[in-house]
């Protein structure tokens, strides 16, 4: 097996290479091992290899986030998902991933009936067509991450939490008013719509989603009755987050939060730095 000082990693049995495959995010093992040889790219398309889509460490890392608004992006990101989802074979249990469409996510849908972590964040082309179909087939669903996409409508929200039982984390962030402003002059979102209205979202979660556990709305702009009534219902939180959440007052939040006796984090929004803005 080569020199001590150089050992041959190529001849290593093929339980030890999927061991340490394993331990690799898929970006990781398309820029490393499927490049070193044949029989290390087959081994890449097993199955187990497959089960988990996170391309958020990709996102966070990258610099060339100006080209991740384009078409032209969109259609890699769907290619991948499509890619992973024939190799997992319909094993697929765990996706996060951005910039994605309706295309690729009823593919997901039509396929991989037992995910059930559901990221798909900053994809202004996924909407009610495709999350019917995931709401409807993807039932084992554990936690939806719906962050920044803004066609995927409060309609949205209430089928998944209807067909979805087990949901207990709902992350439905919203972009900082900068992020916004920078993307006014995108032609690739100029039929988007950036307003929200958190009082609608926030009736939504008290109407379907009273088992919530963990809880993310930065950025919202819910006011402190609706929290209030959040709170009431949702009893069973033990993780919230209110940055950015400018129509919240300090007293308003103190207030609510006196009803979740299992909370054990919470993020609240800056006030001191708000009120000088």
């Amino acid at each position: 097996m080569g020199s001590r000082l150089h050992p041959d990693w190529t001849e290593l049995p093929p339980e030890c290479l999927l061991d340490i495959f394993s331990r690799l995010s898929i970006g990781q093992r398309r820029k490393g091992p499927m490049l070193v040889s044949k029989t290390w790219a087959n081994l890449c398309q097993e199955p187990h290899l497959n089960t988990i889509l996170d391309l958020e460490t990709e996102f966070l890392s990258s610099e060339d986030s100006k080209y991740w608004w384009s078409h032209e992006f969109e259609k890699k990101v769907d290619s991948t998902i499509r890619s992973v989802v024939d190799k997992s074979q319909g094993g697929l249990i765990e996706i996060r991933v951005r910039h994605c469409t309706d295309q690729s996510i009823s593919y997901v849908a039509e396929r991989c009936p037992n995910l059930e972590v559901f990221g798909v964040k900053y994809s202004p082309r996924v909407t009610v067509e495709s999350m019917r179909k995931i709401a409807s087939n993807c039932t084992k669903i554990k936690e939806l991450d719906i962050s920044c996409s803004y066609e995927i409508s409060c309609l949205c929200m209430e089928i998944v939490s209807k067909n979805c039982k087990n949901l207990h984390i709902l992350k439905r962030n919203l972009m900082p008013p900068p992020e916004i402003v920078r993307l006014r002059h995108c032609t690739y979102v100029d039929t988007t719509s950036f307003e929200t209205l958190g009082n609608v979202d926030a009736n939504t979660i008290i109407k379907y989603m009273s088992q919530l556990k963990h809880l993310e709305l930065r950025f919202s702009t819910l006011t402190d009755r609706a929290l209030e009534r959040l709170c009431k219902v949702c009893s069973n939180l033990e993780y919230l987050d209110l940055f950015g959440c400018r129509y919240l007052t300090s007293d308003g939040i103190t207030n609510s939060i006196l009803k979740l006796k299992n909370l054990k984090e919470i993020k609240k929004p800056d006030f001191e730095r708000d009120s000088t803005n």
